[in-house]
């Protein structure tokens, strides 16, 4: 099934998410409220806070916000391929979710169309989705999926094709890259560091720049799920 897949149709994506203020102390008492009750959830230590906790706020839409969301795609360059990659980023989370979804509906609307992430149908593609909600904008067509019948969404997720039909594991990016050969993308920072590269370095360019590395890790394991060749340095463009 996968072979039949017309990569030129899929366009690979990663988000990143940061809790939506710097710290616990300065979130509004009522959200600290609800924070506090989702974190007796997440306690594994007694002696862990809600404000020790709060860190792990951004990977819930309802407490974080996206910060980065990048995406490549697929066109033919002979018997080989291009790997273009584009990130939309920063402070302003509405504009960057309009402009990811315009170029969504310009360039990926049609049938044959689909989006693929790593654990992007229990992450990436929800809190696109719910985001968009709570930030007022219409919800991508490839990911209003409410009332579609399971053929007609066309969302891909590496995770899910490494399952094979097991559903009692969670395989990492990193894992999944390494067992491929390769080259992890975790060179730098992983996900649980987003939050301070963004609150207290500022620094989207390097968020960017790991979101970015995901995108490729994914196109590569894609290919490799197809037997095909790897993507050379030179076949991956930077736009």
């Amino acid at each position: 099934m996968l072979s039949q897949i017309d990569l030129t149709k899929v366009l690979v994506l990663d988000i990143e998410t940061v809790p939506q203020y710097p710290t616990f102390a300065q979130v509004p008492e009522r959200w600290q409220q609800l924070w506090q009750k989702k974190a007796a959830t997440l306690k594994k230590e007694e002696l862990q806070t809600p404000a020790d906790l709060y860190p792990r706020a951004g990977i819930y839409a309802e407490f974080g916000k996206i910060v980065c969301i990048s995406c490549g795609f697929f066109s033919s360059s002979g018997r080989s391929y291009q790997f273009r990659v584009k990130s939309f980023y920063g402070q302003d989370e509405a504009q960057l979710l309009s402009d990811f979804s315009a170029m969504l509906e310009r360039h990926f609307s049609d049938a044959g169309s689909s989006l693929c992430a790593h654990n992007g149908k229990e992450f990436d593609y929800p809190f696109i989705a719910r985001r968009c909600l709570l930030n007022h904008l219409e919800i991508p067509s490839l990911l209003n999926i409410a009332g579609k019948k399971p053929w007609e969404i066309n969302l891909l997720d590496s995770m899910e094709l490494w399952k094979f039909g097991d559903y009692k594991s969670y395989t990492s990016l990193d894992l999944l890259a390494a067992s491929f050969n390769i080259p992890t993308p975790k060179d730098d920072i992983d996900g649980s560091l987003v939050w301070k590269v963004y609150w207290e370095e500022n620094n989207l360019e390097r968020i960017k720049t790991y979101c970015q590395k995901d995108v490729v890790t994914v196109a590569q394991i894609l290919l490799s799920f197809r037997n095909e060749a790897l993507l050379g340095e030179d076949q991956v463009l930077w736009v």
